[in-house]
């Protein structure tokens, strides 16, 4: 809002074109790391109701193609925010699973971390939260959205809401899936058909199929949309081509091309794909390892773009450089653990 510029063109600007294309290609392995998350849950929903995985990503793939390349970013968002509205059916789930609250009290500060394998997963949510495309997606939303310098403290409003929603939504989750299937001795579950049947014989046909698969298939759906535009937006800020869901497909073809091929890599890989589950875990482990990139630019664009009225300052400077060291070194702590 203070330069009217996304966060690729910035670091192109600030930076060259070489670490704007390093930026970029941790950028798009995001976008299809999260496309491939988001189409394994589609692929699970459409198997509740006996679609295989080609026939329901296919259709899904189609679906976002279309809705990206109608050429209005107010529509598009839109459309979003009604998809996404499906996931408040978790809020449903979490309550009907009837959780023992002493005993959340108590997971809450039940944290293994000499256990590599928990540790792992700890990853995996810093990854699936934080996720490399979000900072590019909200300042290219800025832009299309036209918001300027008057526009600061809406959009605060308009981030803090939605991060609250966010984390009582994957509350929400983890307080269904805790208080039903932790009960039970299910074993591995690999599939969203075994979670969701497993729900089923805890909480009833209704929440445990209907229910739950909606919200999945609204967060499928919506997050797949906004990291294929976030990724589009860009790479397109850091090699300078047209970059606006504003725009027609014969004024940006090169934007909605790579709109496009994102989607079409991600559904591939699902439907070529056999275990869902670890697939996802493994493409949030990759998000967290390139958080330090993403992450590091955005500090460092913060303190050396805005004017100083606008930067940081103090105890709130203090905390965000904290709270960012802390994600940056799970991402370094896994690629060293992979490495």
């Amino acid at each position: 809002m203070i330069t009217g510029k996304g966060h690729g063109e910035l670091i192109r600007e600030r930076f060259g074109r070489g670490w704007a294309w390093l930026s970029v290609s941790t950028l798009f392995l995001s976008v299809v790391g999260a496309l491939i998350t988001e189409f394994a849950g589609i692929a699970g929903v459409g198997s509740l109701i006996g679609l295989p995985p080609w026939i329901s990503v296919s259709i899904a793939t189609l679906a976002l193609i279309a809705i990206g390349v109608s050429g209005r970013y107010q529509r598009v968002e839109w459309i979003g925010i009604a998809l996404g509205s499906l996931e408040l059916a978790f809020f449903v789930t979490a309550i009907m699973a009837h959780p023992a609250l002493p005993q959340v009290a108590r997971g809450l500060v039940t944290m293994p971390v000499s256990n590599p394998r928990y540790v792992f997963l700890l990853a995996a949510n810093v990854g699936a939260v934080i996720m490399p495309w979000m900072i590019f997606y909200q300042q290219g939303a800025i832009i299309d959205k036209r918001w300027d310098q008057s526009h600061v403290k809406a959009a605060r409003w308009d981030t803090g809401i939605g991060s609250i929603i966010t984390q009582l939504l994957m509350i929400a989750v983890v307080l269904t899936t805790a208080a039903t299937l932790g009960h039970e001795n299910l074993g591995s579950l690999q599939s969203i058909v075994q979670i969701a049947n497993a729900l089923t014989s805890v909480m009833g046909t209704t929440a445990g199929r209907l229910i739950f698969g909606a919200g999945i298939l609204g967060a499928g759906f919506v997050a797949a949309l906004v990291a294929s535009i976030a990724g589009s937006w860009g790479i397109g800020e850091a090699f300078g081509i047209k970059h606006s869901l504003n725009h027609k497909f014969r004024e940006a073809p090169a934007f909605y091309l790579i709109y496009t091929l994102a989607h079409v890599l991600g559904a591939i890989m699902v439907i070529a794909s056999i275990d869902l589950v670890q697939l996802t875990i493994d493409v949030e482990v990759m998000n967290a390892m390139l958080l330090p990139v993403v992450l590091g630019f955005l500090l460092l664009l913060e303190a050396r773009v805005l004017p100083p009225a606008h930067r940081m300052h103090g105890g709130y400077r203090l905390m965000v450089w904290t709270l960012s060291g802390i994600v940056m070194a799970f991402g370094l702590y896994m690629i060293a653990a992979f490495l």
